[in-house]
């Protein structure tokens, strides 16, 4: 369920990103984010 709920939220903030036409901040936010999480998880292992 709780992985249905973050699904949900994500598209619906993608679909909110369209709308204002913030897509690409979006998605380097999210490439950021993503680089961020792998670099913590090599340093934390």
């Amino acid at each position: 369920m709780r992985s249905f709920l973050y699904a949900l939220a994500k598209l619906l903030g993608d679909l909110n990103a369209v709308q204002k036409g913030k897509v690409g901040q979006r998605v380097g936010r999210r490439v950021a984010g993503k680089a961020t999480g792998r670099m913590f998880g090599k340093f934390f292992k």
